[in-house]
C-alpha cells in the first residue's frame, strides 16, 4: 500500500488501478473518431459502455443509442458496443444497408472465438455469466447449440452434457473472479474432466480492480464504488468490498448520490470505480468526502496496467461511402 498521507483521523483508501480499462477507452475513442471522421448521427447499438455519463456525454456530440439494429436508419453507420455481438447482429446490420463499426473489446472477441473453436471440435461449452448481459448474449450467439449459460453455483444440478469426456467451460469477462472459480469447483466436481479455457477469460482489469478493493476491504468501513447499476464489473466490486470485510459498500453514478448517513461513525472510506467510469467521476467523489472530513488520501496499489488496444480498422476507411453504396446496390442507382 502506497501512502500518500497518514492520519489518524479520517481518511481515503483509493484504489488503483480504478476506471477506464483498455477496452473501454478503445470504445469510448472510437465513438468520438468516428463523429469527428463521419459526422453525426453515429448510431450505436445498446450503450457503448455500461456507464450513464459516458453515454449522455457521447449523445451530446451526436451518438445515438438504439436497442435493436432495425431502429437505424438505411444507410448509416451503426457501431457495435464493448461487450459484443452474436453473428445474427451482423447479418441484420447487413439486412439494413448498414456500414458497422466493430467496438468489440478485444478480450471479449478472445472468448468469441474460443466458443467458435470449441464448437468446432463438439464440445458442450458452460458460459459462467449472468443472463441477460450483452456479453453473454452476444458470446452464445457464436454457437448457441454447443452452449449452456451456467449463472452461478447453484445452476450446476441441472447442467446436462452429451459427453462428459468433451466438456469445456468459458466465462463472461467481468465476473467476480472468486464466483466464478466457486462455480467452477461445482462444475469440476460434477464433470470431472472439464477442460478450462487456454487462458482465463476474466479480463485483466477486473482482476486489478477486484484485488485492490480485496487490499483495502479490510480496513475500509464504508466502500464507495463508482459506476452505474447496469455494470456488472461495478457490481461485483460492491460485492467484493463486503466480502473482503467493508461493513458497507453503495454503488452511486455520481458524487451528489452520497448519503451523509453513511459517513457517521466512518473513519476509512475506500473509494475505487468500475472499469467504464471515467477519472472525473472519481475526482469529483473524493471532493465530496473532503468536505465532510475525509481530506487524506492513500493509495492502494494492487497492480501496474499498460495495456492498450489499437482502434477499429474501420475507422481507417470512408464508412459514409460505403453505406452509400449499399443503398445504391439495392436501388441500382450510382453512390455519387
Amino acid at each position: 500500500m502506497d501512502r500518500m498521507t497518514a492520519s489518524p483521523g479520517r481518511r481515503v483508501l483509493l484504489a488503483a488501478p480504478r476506471g477506464y480499462c483498455a477496452g473501454v477507452d478503445r470504445a469510448v475513442i472510437a465513438v468520438e473518431k468516428a463523429l469527428e471522421q463521419y459526422g453525426a448521427p453515429i448510431y450505436v447499438r445498446h450503450e457503448i459502455v455500461h456507464n450513464k455519463y459516458v453515454v449522455q456525454t457521447l449523445e451530446k456530440k451526436g451518438a445515438i443509442f438504439v436497442e435493436r439494429t432495425e431502429e437505424v436508419p438505411e444507410g448509416n453507420i451503426v457501431m457495435f458496443s464493448a461487450h459484443g455481438v452474436a453473428p445474427v447482429v451482423h447479418e441484420e446490420a447487413a439486412r439494413g444497408k448498414l456500414a458497422t463499426i466493430d467496438a468489440t473489446c478485444p478480450l471479449v472477441t478472445k472468448v468469441h472465438k474460443e466458443a467458435v473453436r470449441f464448437a468446432g471440435e463438439d464440445y458442450d461449452i458452460l458460459l459462467i455469466g449472468h443472463e441477460g448481459h450483452e456479453e453473454v448474449i452476444g458470446t452464445s450467439g457464436e454457437a448457441p447449440d454447443h452452449i449452456t449459460l451456467v449463472d452461478g453455483p447453484e445452476d450446476v444440478a441441472k447442467v446436462e452434457v452429451r459427453d462428459e469426456s468433451k466438456v469445456v467451460w468459458l466465462s463472461q469477462t467481468t465476473l467476480s473472479v472468486d464466483e466464478t472459480m466457486e462455480t467452477v469447483d461445482a462444475l469440476k466436481e460434477k464433470f470431472p474432466q472439464l477442460i478450462s479455457p487456454p487462458s482465463d477469460d476474466i479480463c485483466y482489469a477486473t482482476q486489478n480492480r477486484q484485488l485492490a478493493v480485496k487490499q483495502m476491504g479490510a480496513e475500509a468501513e464504508l466502500v464507495i464504488v463508482v459506476g452505474s447499476r447496469n455494470s456488472s464489473n461495478s457490481k461485483r466490486l460492491v460485492e467484493v468490498a463486503k466480502l473482503a470485510g467493508s461493513r458497507e459498500a453503495y454503488l452511486v453514478d455520481f458524487a451528489d448520490e452520497i448519503d451523509e448517513a453513511w459517513l457517521e461513525g466512518v473513519t476509512t472510506v475506500g473509494v475505487t470505480s468500475g472499469a467504464s467510469v471515467p477519472e472525473v467521476l472519481v475526482e469529483q467523489v473524493l471532493e465530496r468526502l473532503a468536505q465532510h472530513g475525509f481530506e487524506d488520501v492513500e493509495i492502494v496499489k494492487a497492480a501496474e496496467e499498460s495495456i492498450t488496444f489499437s482502434l477499429p480498422k474501420e475507422l481507417r476507411r470512408d464508412l459514409r461511402d460505403e453505406a452509400a453504396a449499399l443503398i445504391a446496390e439495392r436501388t441500382g442507382t450510382s453512390a455519387e
